[in-house]
């Protein structure tokens, strides 16, 4: 039904348009008790065997829905009602900002992926934390892990990047469930050179200080968000600085600015569009950064595999090479509402057919046995 949906109306809309008419559809339904609570029984049933413990949360499974969707903490009820087990909201800056102008968003549908140029729109720290503050007064329909995924502001210079991710940290930690910094989105000039060690310490560091300031004792996860572009030298500096500075976790990986070796046989006027490319043609890269971070940090570091998961197969490889947690996007434009259920069932059966108990046992369970041949 869904697809049919997308071919003959979604997919001629302006992408920009389709997701606020359909984000527009799943606030809607949220907000009436009885259709929310009938259609999480159907979209998001629950399996006992995908329960984890994750960031310090008991979870009810690993599966979450990616920065980028919820900018502004809009539709937080209606995501967890279909099914996502977390939500990261944002990417959230200090200051309000409009984002890039249109045209920003671009569907390659041919790929199953997307090009994104959006540029951080989003209404600012100061109202996203007002938003998260009233609707955890109102006592939520639906128990969900809710990360806040945080960014620069634009017009901030790189020399004042870190008093721009403090003052969002101060306004937003002490309403999340974890916190990310994000130095990854290639939309935002020169955000990715804070990636470089020498700029990142000092960033994580302020950050990581300002959310114990503000959060009375309690102490919110605090993970980074690093791009499938980076050197594999460079995936290791921030493994290892992420471990020194004692982060709970790394979110592998943000879109890529790379086009050549990606396989794509979308038309050249959209493959060319400048923006961090997402979905299926990232899938290779992104596996390869979680692998290459799972080997270096091991059981020590909460790692989330992101990019170009499309199905329960992939979910299950990103627990297999390293994942603890794992998260999507891109998918969801091209699968729709059921994508959720589909990868919760599909997680299940894998688990159930696999030599593990639990989630637990399974994550990195490929990395460690081509470590185990390797060193052999």
């Amino acid at each position: 039904m869904y697809r049919l949906l997308f071919d003959l109306l979604l997919r001629r809309l302006d992408p920009e348009k389709a997701h606020h008419l359909a984000f527009g559809w799943i606030r809607a339904l949220a907000r009436v008790p009885v259709l929310r609570t009938f259609a999480a029984a159907y979209l998001a049933p629950r399996h006992r065997d995908l329960r984890l413990v994750a960031l310090g949360r008991r979870m009810h499974g690993p599966f979450g829905l990616a920065a980028g969707f919820d900018k502004n903490a809009v539709g937080i009820d209606g995501l967890t009602m279909l099914g996502f087990d977390h939500v990261e909201i944002g990417t959230v800056t200090a200051e309000p900002q409009p984002g890039n102008p249109p045209r920003r968003l671009f569907r390659l549908v041919p790929d199953r992926a997307l090009i994104n140029r959006m540029g951080f729109n989003n209404e600012g720290s100061a109202a996203v934390a007002e938003r998260l503050a009233a609707r955890a007064a109102t006592r939520p329909p639906f128990r969900a892990l809710v990360g806040v995924n945080i960014g620069k502001t634009k017009v901030v210079p790189e020399e004042e990047a870190v008093a721009d991710y403090v003052t969002s940290t101060e306004r937003l930690a002490p309403h999340a469930g974890y916190l990310v910094v994000n130095v990854s989105s290639p939309n935002t000039p020169g955000l990715r050179n804070l990636q470089a060690t020498e700029q990142l310490r000092p960033l994580l560091t302020a950050v990581r200080a300002a959310a114990d300031r503000v959060t009375d004792g309690r102490r919110v996860p605090l993970l980074v968000k690093i791009a499938p572009d980076l050197a594999d030298a460079d995936v290791d500096a921030v493994a290892d600085l992420a471990v020194e500075l004692g982060l709970d976790g790394i979110i592998a990986t943000n879109t890529t600015v790379a086009r050549e070796g990606l396989g794509l046989t979308s038309p050249e006027r959209l493959t060319g569009e400048a923006g961090g490319l997402s979905g299926a043609p990232l899938r290779e890269r992104s596996l390869e950064v979680l692998r290459r971070l799972y080997a270096r940090v091991g059981d020590r570091l909460t790692l989330v595999g992101v990019g170009g998961i499309e199905n329960a197969d992939d979910a299950w490889e990103r627990i297999l090479a390293g994942a603890t947690l794992i998260q999507g996007y891109s998918a969801f434009v091209y699968e729709g509402p059921l994508w959720p259920r589909r990868i919760h069932r599909g997680l299940a059966a894998h688990l159930a057919a696999s030599p593990y108990a639990t989630l637990a046992d399974a994550v990195g369970a490929d990395t460690r046995t081509s470590g185990s041949r390797e060193t052999a």
